[in-house]
């Protein structure tokens, strides 16, 4: 079996719980998900199955949508209300202020990890230095915030979406907001609405996939291997050069069938009568172009 599950995560479950999950139920060890989801947020969490696993290195520089919950007075020392309250204040800012500082966010952003994260230093992730009571110096990082929605606000509380790129931490960014409206924050709840082309809409929860028949699953709820390539490249082969593609062998022009304007060193994808076989890199040359195989997914 090979494909992709998009799986609705429940709260109190790691990333890795799931993945745990879909072995055990399909009886297949090769699984893998696209991008971790803290174990207290809920949401989208893409499982890829079999060789569909060799998709997982494209989709995890994929955008992300989370709808969030900021609560303004408090910080915490994991940014989140799961973790301890490390200082507490009176919260005396204004609907005025909430949405200047929530604009200042967009755009290009620098953000320190948080020291609750699975990022390593010196080989140790920082939540295990964390419990120990260590803190280390954190690198700041670039990330992209392409839109930050107040959906309302009630009190302290401030409901919001948010479109992200890889490695942003909602966390640290109501986190940081309450840092710029000097009265603290912290991330109250977190869902994960979409993970690139994967919405919540087309998602299936835990029970679901526990209930149903294999071939059930095969049938409504694994999403083609392809399903989530659409931005890369297609190209239509000849199905003479099955026996070179599979072996690895550079497929020459003569075998291209139809694709559109493609750049040098372009990632295409491959296909064989309609069905999706290989990534491969496009070289084109003076006089001649040709395709040198990357991945293999037949």
């Amino acid at each position: 079996m090979k494909g992709i599950l998009n799986i609705l995560k429940p709260p109190n479950m790691s990333s890795h719980d799931v993945v745990s999950v879909v072995r055990r139920k399909l009886n297949i060890q090769k699984v893998g998900h696209t991008g971790t989801l803290d174990p207290m947020a809920v949401g989208v969490l893409p499982i890829c199955i079999g060789k569909a696993t060799k998709v997982i290195e494209y989709l995890q520089n994929d955008t992300k949508v989370y709808r969030a919950e900021l609560t303004l007075g408090t910080s915490t020392d994991t940014q989140d209300r799961w973790g301890s309250t490390i200082s507490s204040n009176r919260v005396e800012v204004t609907k005025k202020d909430i949405i200047d500082t929530f604009n200042s966010f967009k755009g290009e952003q620098l953000q320190i990890p948080p020291m609750y994260s699975a990022l390593k230093h010196r080989g140790k992730k920082l939540y295990e230095l964390a419990r120990d009571g260590i803190e280390v110096e954190r690198k700041a990082r670039e990330v992209y915030i392409y839109y930050l929605n107040i959906i309302n606000i009630v009190d302290n509380r401030i409901l919001f979406d948010v479109k992200c790129s890889k490695g942003t931490y909602v966390r640290t960014i109501c986190h940081d907001i309450g840092q710029s409206l000097n009265c603290g924050g912290h991330m109250s709840f977190l869902a994960r609405l979409e993970s690139g082309i994967f919405k919540l809409e087309n998602s299936i929860t835990i029970e679901e996939l526990n209930s149903a028949h294999i071939d059930y699953i095969k049938k409504y709820y694994l999403f083609d291997t392809d399903y989530p390539l659409d931005f890369i490249s297609k190209i239509d082969v000849e199905s003479s050069a099955m026996k070179s593609l599979l072996n690895g062998v550079p497929l020459k022009e003569s075998f291209f069938k139809s694709y559109k304007k493609i750049s040098n060193n372009e990632l295409v994808r491959l296909y064989v009568e309609d069905k999706f076989m290989a990534l491969g890199i496009y070289h084109k040359r003076k006089d001649f172009s040709f395709i040198k195989v990357k991945k293999l997914f037949s």
